[in-house]
Formats: structure tokens, C-alpha cells, sequence
């Protein structure tokens, strides 16, 4: 069964760096925009697993995390914190709201799959 992942980030070009690397993937992309859409489509879609980023509109991806893990429905959902913001306070900030893992931008591609797969529970091959 083809997994669903959440990619959050108000950044287009963030958008589109991770699409390119799960494109080799055989997933299912629903995107939200800030941190409150991010919540709310968390409830309606109850994706396999979020990449949040953290500086968004609305409501930061902290708030989204923490908000997402207090819902029932969502907690369980794995939530990797796809951010700038790679100071060792951020990174300490991010798991204590919740997330299961932290990757800091620019984007590793091998990072971002290895952790993606261990998360849900595949293994990552091929993979620069």
C-alpha cells in the first residue's frame, strides 16, 4: 500500500526540492502551507508522516507538532522537522514538541530517505 506523507512549508522551493526527492518513491504528496493547515489536514488525511518545516504564517512548526501529538487521531504520526533553523537550542526546541527526528537544510537527499524510511519501517536502497 503506497504510503501518504504531509509536506508542510510555506517556501515553493523547499516544496519542490522535496518532491524531487521523493519522487523516486512510490508515495502519495499532499501539501499544507503553515502550521494550521498543517493541523487540520493532520485530522482529515491522518498521513503515514509529516515534514514540517519550522518558520511558517499562522502558527510555526513547533505549535503544529505539539498541537499535532495533544490530538488523538494524530499523534502517532511520525513528524520529521525539516528546518533552518539547526542551532543545537532549535534542534532541542523540536523534539521537545513532539517531532520523531530533525533534518537542517539544505536538504541531504540520503539523510532525508534514510530517516524517512526508518520511520516507516522500509529500507532505503540506491540512494547517493
Amino acid at each position: 500500500m503506497r504510503k501518504r506523507i504531509l509536506l508542510v512549508d510555506d517556501s515553493s522551493t523547499a516544496l519542490m526540492l522535496e518532491r524531487a526527492i521523493l519522487a523516486q518513491r512510490d508515495v502519495d504528496l499532499s501539501v499544507a502551507r503553515d502550521g494550521a493547515e498543517a493541523v487540520a489536514m493532520a485530522k482529515a488525511e491522518r498521513p503515514d508522516l509529516i515534514l514540517m518545516d519550522v518558520v511558517m504564517p499562522k502558527m510555526d512548526g513547533f505549535e503544529a507538532c505539539r498541537r499535532i501529538r495533544e490530538e488523538p487521531l494524530t499523534s502517532g504520526i511520525p513528524i520529521i522537522m525539516v528546518t533552518t533553523r539547526g542551532a543545537p537550542d532549535h534542534v532541542e526546541q523540536g523534539f521537545a514538541s513532539g517531532c520523531n527526528d530533525y533534518v537542517t537544510k539544505p536538504i541531504h537527499q540520503r539523510e532525508l530517505l534514510e530517516k524517512l524510511g526508518a520511520l516507516l519501517g522500509e529500507e532505503v536502497e540506491g540512494v547517493p
